[in-house]
């Protein structure tokens, strides 16, 4: 940790993957930069509490899916031994790793890292609270705001042992027998996997008609499919009317759209339905900057705020809450705050659901292209009839191409199946160099591959 400086030419606050990257850029392009954040080491959210580690008890349940799986090809293994302990301290490991690494970069760029957290006195002025509990003020030139965002709790109800948060399930105390997920988006059904995997009996209740709301339904369905499996119990349409903590677990009693009330209990209930942005406590009110209805503050293209030596980036700018999103537009800020020209302007940015099947995509979905009023050709080609899927030993999964009926032009890809979230990429730069069906269609794919799938899909546009 640096001694925090009198004054700043720039001053990031929040170090996740927002905030890391745009002091590490502003750093290379000759900016003095003072980061500020609570924790021992640049990472944020995404590496101590989200991305990373979720990412890495995905991999202990693909490694037990497999296992088990493995049967129908002829390979029996023994039921897996689960050291829980072994596998936190792992996933603790990674997380170290990486968090160490960005501390080391930190320290190479000479910025100074200061542990603790700011709030605004003015527009040119900062209140720094270190982590030692000393106050200090810090003058700069300008500020990135990269605060990110929270999980999103129920009315009333409060985080403990039998109800958890994402950041309390990617502890890992325990696997608890019986595990209620509040919430059918992505982070929910993530964790719902793992601790599938891991032995819990699952169970998922959502609101909406659906897993997955704003994702193509024809993605979704093959998802639901595998789910339905591997979950005791999925009921949509259906929200949490009460909770009641007991010594044994978790009363909760459900009210479905038509009024029907049930109760269950649970060993643990896990609440995943959403992310709230942080700008609280960071002192706004005394700056002009805006803050909209849902809390992110407001920024233009080039992200800056209603303040134009103030930045906002990632998760406190608006959705899509998603790192490589935080990124993008780091370097947009870290440009603009070096003089030099930069805007956010992107074709496509891709969502991936790191399930199994994974879900992926980019784009428009037919609904919001229909909804645009575009006139649409679609093509839909399932996975089953992919060599390499069944060599690796599945046979589900689906690609999807939406394209301009008058022009051909690409306005989105969804995936569903293993991989998705590697093969995605190749659709975001498709989209980003305007490409056709055609072009996918004349570009050579090798084989036996999973990507020959959006090849072949590409294939299907040109059969009328």
């Amino acid at each position: 940790m640096s001694t925090l400086p009198q004054k700043s030419q720039l001053v990031v606050i929040g170090a996740g993957p927002g905030g890391y990257s745009a002091a590490f850029r502003a750093a290379e392009l000759g900016l003095e930069v003072t980061l500020i954040d609570p924790e021992i080491n640049p990472g944020g959210v995404c590496l101590y509490r989200g991305c990373i580690p979720s990412k890495a008890l995905l991999h202990v349940a693909k490694l037990v899916t497999e296992a088990e799986e493995s049967a129908a090809i002829g390979v029996t293994f023994g039921n897996p031994q689960l050291d829980i302990d072994k596998i936190r301290a792992w996933k603790n490991g990674v997380i170290e790793t990486l968090t160490g690494g960005l501390g080391g970069k930190a320290t190479k760029l000479k910025l100074s890292y200061v542990r603790g957290t700011a709030r605004f006195k003015d527009q040119q002025t900062l209140v720094v609270t270190t982590s030692a509990g000393e106050e200090s003020e810090l003058a700069f030139e300008q500020a990135i705001l990269a605060t990110g965002s929270r999980p999103v709790m129920l009315p009333g109800v409060e985080t403990g042992k039998r109800i958890i948060d994402s950041s309390g399930a990617l502890e890992l105390e325990d696997v608890p027998k019986t595990l209620l997920v509040v919430g059918g988006g992505y982070i929910g059904l993530e964790l719902g996997s793992a601790y599938a995997a891991l032995g819990s009996k699952v169970s998922v209740v959502e609101m909406t008609s659906g897993l997955l709301p704003g994702c193509d339904r024809d993605l979704v369905s093959v998802l639901k499919r595998r789910l339905d499996k591997k979950f005791e119990q999925m009921l949509l349409n259906t929200k949490v009317a009460e909770l009641k903590v007991q010594k044994n677990g978790v009363t909760v009693t459900f009210e479905t759209q038509k009024g029907e009330s049930s109760s269950k209990r649970f060993d643990k209930v896990l609440i995943a339905i959403g992310r709230r942005p942080n700008h609280e406590n960071l002192g706004l009110e005394n700056t002009a900057v805006k803050v909209s209805d849902k809390g992110f503050v407001e920024v233009d293209g080039q992200q800056r705020t209603a303040v134009p030596h103030i930045f906002a980036i990632g998760d406190l700018a608006g959705e899509p809450m998603l790192a490589h999103k935080a990124y993008a537009e780091a370097h947009v800020a870290a440009a603009v705050a070096a003089g030099r020209k930069a805007v956010f302007d992107p074709r496509a940015i891709p969502a991936v659901v790191f399930t199994d099947p994974e879900i992926a995509w980019c784009g428009l979905t037919e609904t919001a292209a229909r909804e645009q009023k575009l006139k649409v050709k679609t093509a839909k080609l399932p996975w089953r009839s992919n060599g390499r899927t069944l060599t690796l030993g599945r046979d589900d999964g689906i690609t999807k191409l939406i394209v301009d009926a008058e022009n051909d032009r690409l306005l989105g890809v969804g995936l569903a199946g293993p991989g998705a979230g590697e093969l995605i990429a190749e659709a975001v730069l498709a989209l980003e160099m305007a490409a056709t069906g055609e072009d996918l269609r004349s570009s050579i794919h090798p084989h036996p591959t999973l990507s020959e799938t959006i090849f072949e899909a590409a294939q299907m546009l040109f059969k009328a």
